[in-house]
């Protein structure tokens, strides 16, 4: 995959940095590492050390290299560099600038056509299309996923080669000065202006200054692509006397255009295009009906046509576009499997980006792939196939089960338990169902092998409502919440209750891949089923009951311990235990500074002390309260007792400690309201999934979950005639109802039956009907447009969200979320 670009000694030069500790060795480097949980190949890498306002990679240098790194770019000297034995360190002023600058450095090694894609929409479909179109008879390098950052770009373009025959990157800003860095990093030679939008219009003055921080992208091309139809982009480029000496390559209805559209045919389910280019009538066929897609296709019909490809060639391609799968599904599969759906497409980038998100899994020891041919490729096949077998090995993949004729003929490469077929119908009809158990399997395949099929024998049946999460969403709100606060403070993630409905495993997986403090759940057993799934961060338990002391002693949890009853039960479980001298058992010590539920009050404290100080097995790991109201701006004073009081009971207690204890008090409002209450770890719950009960919280933070199902039937009934049980809806007038499969056994409380709520249907609302049944409910579709199958959104859109449900029960979201049922299936996704 790579090729031996630069030594140390090439690197230090080009960066412009000071090399503060040398190892003797001047190391080749092909890999960049950003991320510590991305080291694969040690050997070969430098880690760049970057700092944000969320977090600062000097942290992980640690870790690094223990696993084996052994080259640094910092901004800073580490303490104790010595003991970095063998190591390179090269001390920068900047290490994003340090990236940057090696980015644009390797970028001029270069001279092939670059296309750089910038827009708000789209820009990465485009990206993937061309790939799709071209990877025929060209060998592609183009930005892995939506690499479009100011880290992602020249993390993109480090991965050029002398094989490629063309680069495509997109680029992406937030901000007014961000894209001319990108622009000295792609150095483009043709440009596609994709569409302008709304994302991000706080931070530019007009959407006239936006378009012009975009176009800083194509300051240097030969040629722009954009489409005219677009005024606000087709005024500014007419008018811009810096793109007078340009090629403008523009399509669109109006007779200027290069690439005139003439007509756009929608079908059932293709698109017919009619245009005009040099005088002649062409067309194309692209198997898409929406609007997004016809548009993302002119775009790279008017690039393979600037580049001289024959449009009966484009034609014949366009008929074989594919949807990019933008997401990683995570499901329940048979035999206590999980089930990982990428069958989209197939080439080695998306194949190395899934086996990151496979490897992030730990609820199974056994990791599994089924991988077609890949077909995407300009490669040699033993070389291709030599560069999947090595990663599986470094991704730690214990099976691979192969489906084509390609990939079976490199069935030697593979050294590890494997199974190979020449096609997707020899799999289903010799592989054994009853051969998966235990294991995390990935289907990652090219869309001629029609995985789908395979993905439905081997996900576990369940009902057509489902419960999506989208942990993109939960780490975006992780870290806003991480940038509210100190860089020394903590964090407790709360993954009780279900993990507010979302699924505990999978949610403190992914949070503990991003490296969370501490968990927290409410009762024993659910610590003891992440410990058994995986869970090695701490975990605190809330209500730790008398049958449950063992487990906790065992599991290595830590309960909370909130009155004297409770420390005698864990005092006598420890003595029963048995436990040497050297072990001991850390607890989280409640205090009571006003809700009155559980926790010592201020006049037990002088006798807590006592019992602790005769329990030699127990330390105290921490000591917290409970707000009452840190959400109600009516009672910030009395949320200021709270945090008093809590100063002075602690105040007491630690001096009889000879080591460090946390403190904590705030909850997610209590962390945006009260920053001076942080202490030394804050408890983050709600807000983790997307909710806040203030406005200016909440449009910083995206909601995780999705409650969603079908039409099962659709019925026509007449005036007069009633719907559901005791006929507690008759019709007024004819109507057009459907039936949904979702009820309050689902979590649908049946009192929301005659509330007026309503579920959105092909971007409509329809309002309940009827009673809602335990598994059922009807809705009134007379005006909407829908047939059975559709999609129905419960809760989760901007117009139909999880608080306008609550509204409606006079609840709030956290009553709705945990009422969700188990029998609702989890579908994880990650972009």
């Amino acid at each position: 995959m790579m090729f031996n670009y630069y030594n140390i000694s090439k690197i230090v030069k080009i960066i412009n940095g000071e090399l503060i500790k040398k190892s003797g060795k001047n190391n080749i480097i092909n890999y960049i590492i950003i991320d510590s949980r991305r080291l694969f190949f040690a050997k070969n890498s430098i880690f760049f050390a970057l700092i944000s306002k969320r977090n600062n990679g000097h942290k992980y240098i640690d870790e690094l290299y223990k696993n084996g790194l052994r080259n640094f770019v910092v901004s800073s000297a580490p303490d104790n560099i010595d003991k970095y034995i063998d190591s390179n360190f090269i001390l920068v002023k900047d290490t994003l600038e340090a990236l940057q600058s090696l980015g644009q450095w390797h970028r001029k090694k270069f001279n092939i056509p670059v296309i750089g894609i910038t827009g708000s929409n789209g820009k990465t479909i485009i990206k993937e299309w061309l790939y799709q179109l071209m990877c025929f008879d060209k060998n592609i390098i183009r930005s892995p996923k939506s690499y479009n950052s100011q880290i992602g770009v020249p993390l993109s373009v480090w991965q050029m080669c002398p094989d490629n025959d063309i680069a495509v990157f997109e680029a992406g800003i937030s901000m007014p000065g961000e894209m001319q860095k990108l622009q000295k990093i792609i150095l483009p030679d043709i440009g596609i202006f994709t569409n302008i939008g709304h994302a991000h219009d706080v931070n530019f003055n007009s959407l006239s200054q936006k378009i012009n921080e975009k176009l800083k992208l194509f300051s240097n091309v030969k040629t722009i692509i954009y489409c005219s139809d677009h005024k606000e982009i087709n005024s500014i480029i007419s008018e811009n006397i810096e793109f007078k000496n340009k090629k403008i390559f523009s399509w669109g209805k109006s007779p200027n255009s290069e690439l005139i559209i003439k007509k756009i045919i929608k079908n059932d389910n293709s698109t017919l295009i009619k245009a005009s280019y040099k005088l002649k009538e062409i067309d194309i066929n692209i198997p898409f009906i929406d609007n997004a897609s016809i548009e993302n296709a002119i775009h790279c019909w008017a690039l393979m046509l600037l580049l001289g490809y024959d449009n009966d060639i484009i034609d014949k391609r366009m008929k074989l576009l594919t949807p990019i799968a933008m997401r990683l599904e995570l499901k329940d599969g048979i035999n206590n499997c999980s089930l990982i759906n990428d069958y989209y497409n197939s080439d080695i980038n998306s194949i190395s980006i899934a086996l990151d998100f496979l490897d992030q899994q730990n609820q199974h020891v056994k990791k599994t792939i089924i991988i077609s041919d890949v077909l995407q490729s300009t490669r040699n096949d033993d070389v291709l196939y030599a560069d999947i077998a090595n990663l599986l090995l470094k991704k730690n993949v214990k099976k691979i089960i192969g489906i084509g004729k390609a990939i079976k003929k490199q069935s030697d490469k593979f050294k590890i338990e494997k199974y190979f077929f020449e096609s997707t119908e020899e799999f289903l009809n010799k592989m054994s169902l009853s051969s998966f158990n235990n294991e995390t399997i990935l289907l990652k395949g090219a869309r001629h092998f029609k995985f789908e099929r395979i993905s439905r024998l081997l996900q576990k049946k369940t009902h057509e409502t489902v419960l999506e999460i989208n942990l993109d969403s939960l780490i975006h709100n992780l870290n806003f919440y991480k940038s509210a606060i100190s860089h020394k403070t903590k964090i407790m993630a709360m993954v009780k209750a279900f993990s507010y409905g979302s699924g505990s495993f999978e949610i403190a997986n992914i949070l503990q891949f991003y490296h969370i403090d501490y968990l927290c759940v409410a009762y024993a057993d659910e610590g003891v089923d992440l410990r058994k799934s995986g869970i090695t961060v701490p975990i605190m338990v809330m209500n730790p009951e008398t049958d449950s002391m063992d487990s906790i002693i065992k599991y290595n949890l830590e309960p909370e311990i909130y009155n004297f009853r409770i420390l005698k039960l864990l005092n006598d479980s420890i003595k029963k235990n048995l436990l040497p001298e050297t072990k001991g058992v850390k607890i989280h010590l409640k205090l009571d500074t006003g809700m009155h539920r559980l926790g010592f009050e201020k006049h037990q404290l002088k006798e807590l002390v006592s019992l602790l100080k005769n329990s030699k097995h127990i330390y105290v790991q921490s000591i917290f309260s409970h707000l009452v109201g840190s959400d109600d701006k009516n009672l910030d004073d009395f949320t200021k007792h709270q945090i008093d009081l809590f100063k002075e009971m602690t105040d007491y207690l630690l001096p009889h400690f000879n080591h460090k204890v946390l403190l904590h008090i705030l909850n997610s409002a209590g962390i945006t309201r009260f920053p001076e209450a942080q202490f030394d770890m804050v408890r983050l719950g709600i807000g983790l999934y997307g909710i806040s009960p203030f406005k200016e919280v909440q449009n910083k933070l995206i909601k995780v979950s999705t409650l969603k199902t079908v039409i099962s039937q659709i019925k026509f009934l007449n005036a007069n005639e009633s719907i559901g049980y005791n006929r507690n809806y008759i019709a007024k007038k004819n109507m057009k109802i459907a039936v949904l499969p979702v009820g309050y056994a689902d979590g649908l409380k049946r009192s929301l039956s005659k509330t007026g709520f309503h579920f959105l249907i092909n971007n409509k609302f329809a309002y309940i009907v009827g009673n809602i049944c335990m598994d059922m409910c009807m809705v009134d579709i007379t005006d909407i447009d829908a047939k059975e199958g559709d999609e129905v959104i419960v809760f989760g859109k901007e117009n139909q969200s999880i608080n306008y449900m609550a509204d409606k029960l006079e609840s709030i979201p956290y009553e709705v979320l945990t009422n969700i049922s188990r029998r609702v299936k989890r579908i994880y996704f990650q972009e």
